[in-house]
């Protein structure tokens, strides 16, 4: 059956002929035209996407459509029952009963329009529908500038009747929800509900569901008109009976609309994984895009979502973890932090948290991305170098003791974090305690062109050369993300086999070879063994879990940052804490900021999980060894079982002689030349020194060491700018960045010799 064009009639024949023919011709157009209700239900797209977890859980929404706010498709049930009759007696009061064009009501508007008389508009929901269909074969119902021309109206008349046969009236209803516009860029009813009520739409109560209904018939009007017009349909949701009989306070309601017309509750993020969510819709292309659909909400509506890798569980742990930590350490002027962990099969985020959200100042900034100096972080690398070069085991002796290494801008002095020396120490000793002078040694043997190029290989951004930082390098005075960094680490739980991180399910994973394999174990190893660790450490140190894990801390200059980064045997961790604003903590060691997050955040996800030691590789060889005596004829370190790359085995490790310094290394120790043997002068520091404050140490822990030859027993001091300092042959003194003039004089102020010096680095002036 045909849909008719309009009433019967006493016209012509040939004219009923003409009008039934062109009827026919406009309803089989209309009838091609005309999608059905699952393809428009199909094709609807929210601005909005919906990050989901490996789980299914929505884990953030995210705003990707800048030209218009839709929020989510809703069914008809979703919708409260006063908006669904506020709709029909403001709209179409006669809905459920005409067949998709209300012809009393065409006759009534018609019949005004020749006395000039105001009538309701004869337009029903259906024909409205019709209007908002969006399909390629649609363009003749749209409406123009000017309005619709009479074959429009008729066409869309037709097109109402078509879809009143094939569509429901639940389905008709529910489309004309989803796809009105109302007020600016706010299109259906969930993005209505959401911005102006801050409510979903099952929740509307009367006179929400009348501003909403009003917003239809004008939604760009002055707040005024538009609850003049809600008052209206407030009185007759009343006068129906859907609320009672009590009055309508039409004042009350115009204050009521003035407010929810300004509000804007619908944030364009929302949820636990915002830094995440806006990195994979990077990662994917899609932020531009329309996004895939993936799934279904329960009523069976398509939507936009995008599954991740992320754990729901987890992101919240480690969430509400970070966040408890950071208002313990307020007191430090700690405000930042972020965190990550990956799996180490796939490379698959399992959490990221880029920021401290409300604690922060600049919580839009991402954490896990930004670019932060890493201290001590690196050292690993360079370990795991140096002895895949076979350059060090192990169980080889480095000396930690003072060193001026020269370089173009002067002499590089680096010192420990406890400003003390611990003499000759095993490569194992030397990383696990994170000392920073045979680190500094280890990097002068392998070159800072060598490492530059290892932690390329490792997936690090470093922008610069080797050259550029020198032999700073070994103690992390570049800048990269700890996202890339966890990553690197990740590569030594593999064995030294690098491959990309996975934002959504992916596929097996593609490994390249970034380190050698028994350097990465040897290295794994170490950062494992909490005895070697506890000259710096101690033997209770949060660093220890009850289950294999390897982990390493670092602290960068001024501890502008503070990092804890490790492994087990399915997870890696990485934890920054600091300022996003670069400013200093006060008083944050690694073991206090970063590592209580690291190792609450690795023992909840071995809760009920093991986690074993992995197996050497090929090649490796394990030997027992033991240590020369040292100074006070103990042996240096205790005899144990150590790991070795096969052919670099052996079973004692002496020092014959220690004049010369750190000389097993290449590096040079300070002067050590007899005071007897020259004139009265200044050994240390030599004369053009640069001293670079280490950015591992607070600048008040720092001490420069002077050291004066030939005096014998006579009295010296030493005069600074002018100002007398300090005394004895040996001194320590307290850098002050600048250039400085450093005399030695006898007790009657004689100048027995003198060295200009510069320091540079942020430093304390000592208290008086």
């Amino acid at each position: 059956m045909r849909p008719r064009c309009a009433p019967r009639g006493d016209a012509p024949v040939r004219w009923r002929h003409a009008l039934a023919a062109a009827c026919l011709a406009l309803a089989s157009t209309v009838s091609l035209a005309l999608p059905t209700f699952d393809e428009v239900r199909a094709d609807f797209r929210s601005s909005e996407t919906l990050v989901l977890s490996r789980e299914g859980e929505v884990l953030q929404r995210l705003r990707t459509d800048a030209t218009v706010r839709r929020g989510q498709w809703l069914g008809v049930a979703d919708v409260s029952p006063a908006l669904r009759q506020a709709l029909v007696l403001s709209e179409d009061r006669r809905f459920y009963e005409h067949s998709g064009v209300d012809w009393a009501a065409v006759s009534a508007a018609a019949w005004g329009n020749l006395w000039n008389q105001r009538t309701r508009g004869a337009s029903t929901l259906t024909m409205q529908l019709a209007g908002l269909l969006d399909g390629p074969d649609a363009d003749f119902l749209r409406q123009g500038p000017g309005g619709r021309s009479v074959p429009q109206k008729l066409g869309q008349a037709v097109a109402a009747q078509v879809l009143d046969r094939r569509w429901r009236k639940d389905q008709i209803l529910e489309a004309y929800l989803n796809l009105v516009p109302f007020r600016g860029e706010i299109v259906g009813i969930d993005a209505l509900a959401r911005t102006l009520f801050g409510k979903a739409a099952h929740g509307l109560d009367e006179r929400e569901a009348a501003v909403a209904a009003a917003l239809v018939r004008a939604p760009n009007a002055r707040p005024a008109l538009v609850a003049r017009r809600a008052c209206g349909v407030l009185r007759d949701m009343r006068r129906a009976g859907h609320s009672g009989a009590r009055g309508t306070d039409c004042d009350a309601l115009d204050l009521f609309t003035t407010a929810a017309l300004q509000r804007r509750a619908f944030d364009a993020s929302e949820g636990i994984a915002p830094h995440f969510a806006r990195q994979l819709l990077r990662q994917a292309g899609r932020t531009q895009e329309r996004v895939s659909q993936d799934g279904a909400s329960r009523d069976g509506t398509a939507a936009q979502r995008v599954r991740s890798t992320l754990s729901a569980p987890l992101q919240r742990m480690a969430v509400d973890t970070l966040t408890r930590h950071l208002r313990e350490l307020r007191g430090r002027n700690v405000e930042d932090a972020a965190l990550v962990v990956l799996d180490n099969a796939t490379g698959e985020v399992l959490a990221w948290v880029g920021s401290s959200g409300p604690l922060s100042q600049a919580a839009e900034v991402d954490g896990v991305l930004a670019l932060r100096q890493p201290g001590s972080t690196l050292k690993p690398f360079l370990y795991a170098q140096a002895i895949a070069e076979r350059r060090l085991t192990a169980a080889s002796l480095v000396h930690d003791s003072p060193a001026h290494i020269a370089t173009a801008g002067g002499l590089y002095i680096p010192q420990n974090y406890d400003r003390q020396f611990k003499g000759w120490v095993s490569a194992r000793t030397a990383l696990a305690a994170s000392l920073n002078v045979p680190a500094v040694r280890t990097l002068v043997m392998v070159t800072p062109d060598a490492f530059f190029e290892q932690l390329r290989r490792l997936g690090l951004p470093l922008p610069e050369s080797g050259g550029y930082y020198g032999y700073s390098l070994a103690l992390g005075s570049s800048e990269v993300p700890l996202l890339h960094l966890t990553n690197a680490y990740r590569a030594l739980a593999n064995g030294g086999r690098l491959s990309p991180v996975a934002y959504a399910p992916a596929q097996r994973p593609a490994f390249t070879p970034a380190l050698d394999a028994g350097a990465a174990f040897i290295v794994g190893d170490i950062l494992s063994d909490a005895n070697a660790r506890v000259r710096t450490f101690g033997t209770d140190s949060v660093l220890a879990t009850r289950f294999w894990t390897a982990v390493k801390t670092g602290t960068s200059k001024d501890m502008r940052d503070n990092w804890a980064v490790g492994w087990s045997q399915r997870y890696t961790v990485g934890v920054w804490v600091g300022n996003a604003s670069g400013a200093a903590m006060h008083d944050v060691s690694g073991t206090s900021g970063a590592a209580p997050i690291w190792a609450e955040v690795m023992g909840w996800l071995h809760r009920s999980t093991p986690s074993r030691a992995p197996r050497p590789p090929q090649g490796l060889v394990r030997q027992a060894v033991r240590f020369g005596p040292g100074d006070g004829g103990q042996p240096l370190e205790g005899a144990r079982q150590e790991w070795f790359m096969g052919g670099t085995q052996q079973a004692l490790f002496a020092i014959e002689s220690e004049a010369g310094g750190a000389s097993e290394t290449g590096v040079t120790g300070t002067n050590d030349a007899s005071p007897e043997a020259v004139a009265a002068r200044i050994l240390a520091p030599a004369s053009g020194t640069v001293v670079a404050l280490d950015p591992d140490i607070p600048p008040a822990h720092q001490r420069l060491q002077f050291t004066a030859g030939g005096v014998g027993r006579a009295a010296v001091r030493w005069r600074i700018d002018g100002r007398m300092a300090g005394s004895g042959a040996q001194w320590a003194w307290l850098p002050w960045p600048g250039r400085h003039r450093v005399e030695l004089v006898d007790a009657q102020g004689k100048v027995l010799d003198q060295v200009q010096i510069e320091v540079r680095g942020a430093g304390v002036r000592a208290r008086r």
